[in-house]
């Protein structure tokens, strides 16, 4: 493990003392756009909910890491859904959780397949959302190659956050990635279907950008076949104005019954897809709260419910919207953040004196709210935050299972949890039970109960105050 009196100079290139891009301030009316959005802010994620409504079964392109399966209840990936909508069936759901989440801000169409693919029922969907939903925010999600079509479409029905899919911008990397692609009523395979699929990509990119569309690429890393590349085809999204990259793991189990599932391509370990995302930052924001979240997700990031607003559970009438109730929250939600950064400007004013060549590494659970509120035994995910003076910062989210199992497995699952945050030096929970507190403690991990129902960066800050101050007594 690396000590926590060591500034990583291969996550800083440009100096410990310097900003990442993602601390930058944003111009006024884009932190206006994205102040709601749970994932084109790491910050929003905390406090708004998302749905996406799977009125898009076809796809136009084949790719390697996907398999489209509906009637799926037990799989948590993209591409996945339990039941495919109508545009009917969808915007009785959404109304459904609008009266009932009051969290949600965000309604996107991101498939099963693609929804620009599938134009009928996505823009039926899109039109009626911002004729009887308008305080929600429209989002769509797409592979790109039909997007310059639509782009004007888009625009003028207000819809100001497009996600496309970006894996290469190189052809012969494009063609390990996606076999081929409908195009013009015939399919294209190899080098031409990527270099096509590419083109297409980059014009619809272009000309959101100029329509003032904030833009969101995903990139799949996916280890010997377009790790390597992704930095590069980030400067160039970066050189064309996109808002946001996320680059995110390859999810590749044999069961999924996808390409590279079945042919034992791995994806990348933590700290592969820690150093790639690293790399892609150093010149822009990279999303680091992603969860590759269903086509039919439902809450806040990291908690899906869709499975209670399945549509046989779906009340008989129209659901009474509760606008006023979802201003209501959004209202509380800024107090609450107002509350937050009040307390993080507090820890940072503590912390400057600190040597800034003094970083740690920690770990949070929490389930909302953006506090330190989750039992660990109960957590299934961990959030990593690198901190120094200068502030806490998301490395990524660890999966782990549940620790608190009654008896069974716990001790195998303890170890996977262990292993999840192995480079962390501590681990900020609401409780820990003594057993896990003994073997965290055994590895080298604090855990710190402290801090529990302290906002995330102010807490963190805080330990991080207590860990140097006592830094003569830490390992």
């Amino acid at each position: 493990m690396r000590s926590a009196f060591t500034c990583y100079a291969e996550d800083a290139p440009a100096g410990c003392s310097r900003p990442p891009p993602a601390a930058r301030a944003l111009p006024a009316d884009v932190a206006a756009r994205v102040r709601q959005h749970p994932c084109y802010s790491e910050e929003a994620h905390h406090h708004f909910a998302r749905m996406h409504v799977a009125v898009a079964p076809g796809c136009n392109i084949q790719c390697h890491y996907c398999n489209r399966k509906y009637d799926c209840a037990n799989e948590s990936r993209p591409g996945v859904v339990s039941e495919r909508l109508t545009p009917d069936q969808a915007l009785a759901k959404i109304h459904a959780v609008a009266a009932a989440v009051p969290q949600l801000s965000v309604v996107g169409i991101a498939g099963p397949g693609d929804p620009l693919a599938n134009p009928a029922p996505t823009f039926a969907v899109l039109e009626r959302l911002r004729r009887e939903l308008p305080d929600l925010t429209p989002c769509l999600s797409t592979n790109g190659l039909a997007l310059p079509d639509h782009v004007d479409r888009l625009a003028a029905l207000e819809v100001r956050h497009v996600t496309v899919t970006v894996n290469m911008v190189d052809p012969a990397v494009g063609e390990r990635i996606h076999p081929w692609i409908v195009w013009k009523g015939r399919r294209v395979r190899g080098a031409e279907a990527s270099r096509i699929l590419s083109e297409r990509q980059l014009e619809g990119i272009e000309r959101l950008v100029a329509r003032r569309v904030l833009c969101k690429v995903n990139s799949v890393v996916i280890p010997g076949v377009n790790d390597a590349h992704l930095p590069g085809v980030s400067r160039r999204l970066r050189g064309m104005g996109v808002f946001l990259h996320n680059v995110m793991p390859l999810v590749s189990a044999a069961e999924h019954g996808t390409r590279y599932g079945l042919t034992g391509q791995r994806g990348p370990t933590a700290a592969e897809l820690e150093a790639v995302q690293r790399a892609c930052a150093a010149d822009g924001r990279v999303m680091r709260h992603c969860r590759q979240c269903r086509a039919d997700a439902v809450g806040l990031i990291g908690q899906d419910r869709g499975a209670e607003f399945a549509l046989a559970a779906l009340p008989p009438e129209p659901a009474r919207d509760a606008a006023e109730v979802r201003a209501a929250h959004r209202a509380a939600a800024e107090r609450v953040r107002a509350r937050a950064e009040a307390a993080r400007q507090d820890a940072l004013a503590r912390v400057a004196g600190i040597d800034p060549a003094v970083r740690a590494r920690v770990a949070v659970a929490t389930r909302g709210g953006g506090l330190v509120n989750e039992h660990f035994g109960h957590a299934q995910e961990l959030l990593v935050y690198d901190v120094d003076r200068g502030g806490a910062r998301l490395v990524g989210v660890r999966r782990v299972e549940r620790t608190c199992r009654g008896g069974a497995g716990e001790e195998e699952v303890l170890e996977g949890a262990l292993r999840a945050i192995g480079d962390c030096r501590a681990v900020l929970v609401a409780r820990v039970g003594s057993c896990p507190r003994e073997r965290l403690e055994a590895a080298g991990i604090a855990p710190v109960v402290d801090r529990a129902q302290e906002p995330i960066e102010a807490a963190v800050l805080g330990w991080f105050e207590a860990f140097v101050a006592g830094g003569a007594r830490a390992r």
